[in-house]
């Protein structure tokens, strides 16, 4: 009986288990697919109503896309990499006569925008005028903005034009107005292009060394105090600018006023006396026309002459009173110049000065060009200029004029135009004194009687010339320098000139400089304001930085 007892037993509680276990899995099983489905149809209406809005909004929207000329084309670099590009983006308003809740909203929009100046903005919200929150919104912090669903909110969605290098090419780029219209630089030049063409825009410039020059320009302008500085990189056999570098400059993306005169383009705009680079001209001139050769000799040079009354001295008293006509280049010789010039005569010289382009207006694919002064010829103004005195012009034309002297003596163009066939190729000298030149302005880097051994770098054959000009203001000479330095490299096959301009630069008693000689010879400190020991050492350091890449993609 015992036993049987607990059989029963036993049996009553298995049965009564099995039965609750099914009813309850059964009915949590139910919830969860029923809790699934309304989820799942939640999310679909949600999505369903986006949808629809957007598709509403879009048809509303249309009118932003209908002007194909609210588009502008892309300009790229040689090497496609994009400068300026026209992009869709989104503004975020207010409009504070429809704000219900100021204090939630502000309280809001400070999650959002934490960095923002929120007395500001609650000062607009009082005037019940329409205002800008946010121009080029983010795309989280728009999603951010949305969710709040305030009325007042005002979305407006814009054709932009974007800068991805910001300063970098500024001076080139130039800026359009609110109007889609080009008022600068490329940007006005191919306005018309840039609006109606599909295609890029493409530029002979290479963001790359556009970059390394513009680094060591800010940087040697700190070190020499400078005003402004400008650099240009060009192709001597074809004119493509490589790089071309105006500082101070500016973020294009922040669109404004260029009324400061500090902004000028100095590549290309400003118009300067440039000093002793001129002395090779005149050299040159008097090589092609035959009336002396790189040998002959000029006994007794004076230290001083004088002309209308006014004095033309030697810069450095050492200099010797006898020197070939190859020594007055590479010693920077003013008397000597003076020499050469009257053996060439006035109609020669300013024909030869016509002809490199120094003198007029020089075309070139942006507008914003100087244009020199124009010269009344005459005996002082022929001694004058031999030397780089009493003459103006751009460095760009510099650029030009030194490409030509050292590329075989053929005209070119600059442009900033990739693929453009511009250049007439006449011939402006005779491919020997093109030769001739170049041996005398590596000489000019290479000899220690030459001015501009800091810019002997090892492996590149750099050559060329310094000038060293006081500056005119209003009409005054005054105490402020232009220090140049027209390079050319190699000068054994010349493929590139480097034009270098400083604005009022300052000797720095601190800066050390190493000698290229080889000797590791140092020294620290200079009270010489001239260029040899501004815009050599500069030229140096930007060969140095550039070298490699020209060495490879050139």
């Amino acid at each position: 009986m015992k036993n049987e007892k607990k059989k029963i037993i036993l049996e009553e509680y298995s049965s009564d288990f099995e039965y609750k276990n099914s009813k309850t899995n059964l009915i949590i099983s139910f919830n969860r697919a029923s809790f699934i489905l309304f989820v799942f149809f939640v999310i679909s209406i949600i999505f369903s109503l986006k949808v629809i809005y957007l598709g509403f909004k879009d048809k509303n929207d249309n009118h932003i896309f209908s002007k194909k000329s609210n588009f502008r084309s892309t300009i790229v670099d040689r090497n496609k990499n994009i400068i300026a590009k026209s992009v869709l983006t989104t503004n975020i308003g207010i409009d504070p006569k429809l704000v219900s809740n100021k204090e939630k909203l502000l309280l809001n929009l400070r999650i959002i925008f934490p960095n923002k100046n929120f007395i500001e903005i609650s000062d607009k919200l009082n005037s019940n005028k329409f205002f800008y929150l946010e121009k080029k919104i983010s795309s989280e912090k728009y999603e951010k903005v949305l969710l709040l669903g305030e009325k007042s909110i005002i979305e407006e969605q814009k054709i932009t034009r974007i800068y991805p290098q910001e300063n970098l090419y500024s001076h080139i780029l130039g800026q359009i107005d609110n109007d889609n219209n080009g008022l600068s630089g490329i940007e006005k030049s191919f306005d018309e292009r840039l609006k109606k063409s599909n295609t890029n825009l493409v530029l002979t410039v290479d963001s790359n060394l556009q970059y390394l020059i513009r680094e060591q320009l800010i940087l040697y302008n700190q070190i020499f105090e400078s005003k402004g500085s400008a650099a240009i990189l060009m192709n001597i056999k074809n004119g493509e600018v490589l790089s071309m570098v105006s500082l101070p400059d500016y973020d294009l993306n922040k669109r404004q006023q260029l009324s400061d005169d500090i902004l000028i383009n100095r590549s290309t705009k400003g118009v300067y006396e440039l000093g002793s680079v001129f002395k090779t001209f005149t050299l040159a001139a008097a090589l092609d026309e035959g009336v002396l050769k790189t040998d002959t000799v000029f006994q007794n040079l004076e230290k001083k002459i004088w002309c209308a009354g006014n004095p033309i001295s030697e810069y450095d008293d050492e200099i010797p009173s006898t020197l070939t006509s190859e020594e007055i280049l590479i010693r920077s010789g003013n008397i000597g110049s003076v020499r050469i010039a009257q053996k060439l005569g006035i109609e020669k010289y300013k024909n030869f000065l016509n002809a490199l382009g120094i003198t007029k207006r020089i075309e070139f694919d942006i507008q914003e060009i100087g244009n020199p002064a124009k010269l009344q010829w005459g005996k002082c103004k022929l001694a004058t200029t031999s030397f780089g005195h009493g003459i103006s012009t751009t460095l760009i034309q510099l650029a030009k004029a030194y490409a030509i002297i050292s590329n075989g003596g053929l005209s070119i163009n600059p442009t900033l135009i990739i693929n453009r066939d511009n250049n007439s190729n006449n011939r402006i000298l005779r491919k020997e004194v093109s030769d001739q030149m170049n041996n005398i302005l590596r000489k000019i880097v290479s000899t220690k009687e030459g001015t501009a051994s800091f810019a002997n770098i090892p492996g590149y054959e750099v050559g060329g010339k310094t000038g060293t000009a006081q500056k005119v203001i209003n009409g005054v000479y005054t105490n402020e320098k232009v220090n140049t330095f027209a390079s050319i490299f190699p000068t054994s096959d010349p493929k590139f000139v480097l034009a270098i301009l400083l604005d009022e630069p300052r000797p720095n008693k601190e800066y050390v400089y190493n000698y290229k000689d080889g000797s590791g010879w140092k020294y620290k400190g200079n009270w010489r304001n001239t260029a040899g020991w501004t815009t050599v050492e500069v030229a140096g350091k930007i060969i140095e930085k550039i070298g490699p890449i020209l060495a490879i993609k050139y």
